[in-house]
């Protein structure tokens, strides 16, 4: 037999041993063995995915339900063990208005010629103070909380010059920490703020000082501000509870 021929049945047997007729007969058995894939569509495959979604919708819910099982008996804490006041609207010769929602009140008045407008802050910082023998038997400390107030004085605020004091409220006592002289109709990039209160002159500072307190921007007007940043304190508090319980409610 020739190389030649004898390459050439060794071509054809190949070719016969993978024609697709001997290929299929050798694959089918094999394929006929594997289970065949459940589809998506499939009854177990849907009854799956529901179970899934059914747990999961269930903890979801457990977990929701405990949330606002804590938000409304710390509402009801609030509201039943320390109820919020109505919110006063006037204070000697200043009408009170009260910002919903908001860390501010302002509080506006006249004395003479001169308009009053007050920026109140709620309470932003405490200082520690020494405390009794109880107190210092249980661990605790006093704490001494503090307001701060933006006092604007002028004839015309939006024509002409205005003295703004900025001030500090303590539960007992106010104190005045600068004065600036502002004017909003022209103004300035870089003003000259003046020395700080307490640098200035003794007599300069009681001269100020009373300057104030004619305005009613004195003391007692401290006591009121504390008493009402309270009751404001909880009051926002509650708001704020009665919106996280209306969105995890949704």
């Amino acid at each position: 037999m020739s190389a030649a021929m004898a390459g050439f049945l060794r071509h054809t047997r190949m070719a016969s041993l993978f024609s697709p007729s001997r290929l299929q007969a050798l694959i089918w058995p094999l394929s006929s063995r594997v289970p065949p894939r459940l589809s998506r569509s499939s009854p177990s495959a849907a009854a799956s995915g529901t179970a899934r979604g059914y747990i999961a919708k269930m903890r979801r819910s457990a977990f929701q339900e405990n949330l606002l099982r804590i938000l409304r008996t710390e509402i009801d804490y609030e509201i039943d063990v320390r109820p919020p006041q109505e919110l006063v609207q006037k204070f000697k010769s200043f009408a009170v208005e009260d910002r919903p929602g908001e860390r501010w009140i302002t509080l506006r008045g006249k004395y003479g010629e001169d308009e009053i407008k007050v920026d109140v802050t709620m309470f932003d910082y405490a200082i520690p103070v020494p405390g009794d023998a109880k107190t210092e038997e249980s661990g605790g400390e006093n704490m001494k909380l503090h307001i701060s107030l933006v006092v604007d004085v002028g004839k015309d605020p939006a024509l002409g010059p205005v003295l703004q004091f900025i001030c500090s409220a303590w539960p007992d006592a106010l104190e005045i920490e600068h004065l600036h002289v502002v004017q909003y109709d022209r103004p300035v990039s870089c003003p000259f703020m003046g020395p700080r209160f307490k640098d200035m002159d003794d007599e300069l500072q009681e001269a100020m000082q009373e300057y104030l307190e004619k305005r009613g921007v004195d003391d007692e007007l401290a006591v009121f501000l504390h008493q009402y940043m309270m009751n404001k304190d909880r009051r926002e508090y509650v708001r704020w509870m009665e919106i996280v319980k209306s969105y995890v409610e949704k």
